[in-house]
């Protein structure tokens, strides 16, 4: 999926992940909101910018290529 503008919440979260992966219990904790206007992680779910994968037995939050694309961060 092709993305042009990401919201400022979806860039911090990308941002966030540009050390690595970070395990899923991790990101939920530091990223879940109450608020229904404010959803970084769905957000980025819905727009193909991060994924989670198994990794031996663990699920991990990664950036696809989309989301890579988009960092600001150093690789």
């Amino acid at each position: 999926m092709s993305v042009d503008v990401v919201s400022e919440p979806v860039q911090q979260l990308i941002d966030w992940l540009v050390p690595g992966p970070r395990p899923y219990a991790e990101t939920i904790e530091a990223w879940r909101t109450h608020c229904p206007r404010i959803s970084p992680w769905e957000d980025a779910l819905d727009q193909g910018l991060i994924a989670i994968e198994r990794h031996d037995g663990r699920s991990l939050v990664v950036l696809t290529e989309a989301g890579a694309a988009r960092r600001r961060g150093p690789a």
